[in-house]
């Protein structure tokens, strides 16, 4: 079920006035049924697939606290390699098989295993996260086993962020399922206001940069210059639109019934460098690398090999997470690249120059286009629909650039990508909109700042907020972009 649908529109009051008018001892059970409702919208035979890896790990949970020594370590890697085997055949069986044969080819060995017709079960590598880190944290001894079947079969599909995070951790959500939320309107009310941001920024910015960057992406071979410029911005905008909207409309349909869902996006584009930006951006993800892959491996504690080793092969593994395509793993590894060359150059630079500069505001300025530009560079791998495609965007970004301050050649560009001048106009301010509330948001909430509002600005507020989202809004429903992960 899209949260930007029909169904969405009648299942959310449903579900939660039944939430609230329910006993306490009923609800985590309710819960779970619309839990599995809203899964099986998309395709509801592949609900077993999702309760195999439930009954998988709420097992493992037993066996480890049950166990000691050695037997409790085999226990977590019986767990492990059974829980990731089931995302492997669905996302990544295809992907190796493929190069597998290639290079059987290249040596001219037989090789004749098919490739499976297989569909990506919704969600699968998010649930299959937060499966892991229950598994993890019972062992390391940080979570109390569940042994509520129900309740930890509602922990990896508490509807909310079952299929694109965040990707909670059982010492957040687990036990807040045996807590009584009773009604409390203001925290209601705010729940539905960030619902309503998230929507906005989800139908009003993503969903209406989403053909531009289609047309362009689709076929870069048609354009040059700018308009692959353009789009690559756009993409940019429309990603992080898309799923941060996403977290901003399960965060606040959690926070409505009285549950806390963790922070997910953090104004990621007002990043000084791509270390903040990593911090800021999918924050449930990145946190969930950082201690279940970097610090494992030995983090920043190691010699400066090793170190670039770790940071190198978790944004590797990260990106492989994020598709079964070359594309994904060059976007991993790029990133990773610059933060070796960021650490790098704030250990020795530093200390060469004696540079002390970052509380100068040109400077932050300056670093704040430069991270923007890089991270955005990177989406070019991470949007392409192969490594043909994303080679030839690089390599022909600043075609013809003398001629891009020549308005003819604009009106052209902007012609070719069809952004008429009142669609131009609608993205523009929409845009606007949303960095401006971000910039608000470095003091205070949105949220907080309308709230502190006497009534009559709020509701002036609203009205004006409904009347952009009735005139801003595209009528092209999207599937959120991080489904497909």
């Amino acid at each position: 079920m899209l949260f930007n649908s029909l169904q969405f529109l009648i299942f959310f009051p449903i579900v939660t006035t039944l939430y609230f008018l329910l006993p306490h001892k009923y609800r985590w059970a309710m819960l779970l049924i619309a839990s599995c409702v809203f899964y099986m919208f998309f395709i509801p035979k592949y609900i077993i697939i999702l309760i195999i890896t439930i009954l998988i790990d709420y097992s493992a949970g037993i066996f480890i606290s049950n166990s000691n020594g050695k037997k409790k370590k085999i226990f977590l890697i019986i767990s492990i390699i059974s829980t990731c085997l089931v995302l492997s055949i669905f996302k990544y069986f295809n992907f190796f098989n493929s190069n597998i044969e290639l290079i059987a080819k290249a040596f001219h060995w037989n090789y004749s295993i098919p490739s499976l017709k297989l569909i990506l079960p919704i969600g699968l590598s998010f649930h299959t996260f937060q499966s892991l880190s229950y598994v993890i944290e019972v062992y390391k001894g940080k979570q109390k086993v569940e042994k509520n079947l129900g309740i930890y079969a509602l922990y990896v599909m508490f509807y909310p962020q079952l299929v694109a995070g965040p990707i909670e951790r059982p010492q957040n959500l687990l036990h807040q399922f045996y807590e009584k939320h009773d009604f409390d309107y203001e925290r209601v009310i705010n729940g539905i206001k960030l619902m309503a941001w998230g929507m906005f920024k989800k139908v009003v910015i993503a969903d209406r940069i989403a053909p531009f960057v289609y047309k362009v992406y689709n076929n870069p071979t048609n354009f040059k210059g700018l308009p692959l410029i353009i789009a690559t911005v756009l993409f940019g905008i429309q990603i992080y639109c898309d799923f941060s909207g996403y977290s901003d409309i399960a965060i606040g349909s959690a926070k409505v019934m009285g549950f806390k869902l963790m922070q997910n996006f953090r104004r990621p584009y007002f990043s000084k460098s791509i270390t903040e930006f990593w911090q800021r951006w999918h924050i449930s993800l990145s946190t969930w690398f950082r201690d279940y892959v970097y610090i494992p491996l030995g983090g920043n504690r190691v010699k400066i090999p090793r170190y670039i080793f770790n940071l190198l092969i978790t944004f590797i593994i990260s990106g492989l997470w994020h598709g079964a395509n070359w594309t994904f793993i060059i976007w991993g590894a790029l990133n990773g690249i610059y933060i070796i060359i960021e650490k790098l150059l704030e250990r020795y630079a530093n200390k060469l120059f004696n540079l002390n500069l970052k509380n100068n505001f040109i400077v932050k300025i300056f670093r704040v286009i430069i991270t923007f530009s890089l991270i955005t560079f990177s989406w070019i791998f991470f949007r392409a629909n192969n490594l043909s495609d994303s080679l030839y965007i690089v390599k022909n970004l600043f075609y013809n650039f003398k001629e891009w301050f020549n308005t003819e050649y604009l009106k052209n560009v902007i012609s070719s990508i069809d952004l008429k001048s009142y669609e131009f106009l609608k993205v523009f301010i929409s845009i606007t909109i949303l960095f401006i509330i971000e910039l608000i948001q470095r003091k205070i909430s949105v949220i907080k700042f309308i709230n502190l509002k006497p009534l009559p600005v709020r509701w002036g507020i609203y009205i004006f907020f409904v009347i952009i989202l009735l005139f801003l809004k595209s009528f092209q429903n999207q599937q959120f972009i991080y489904f497909q992960f």
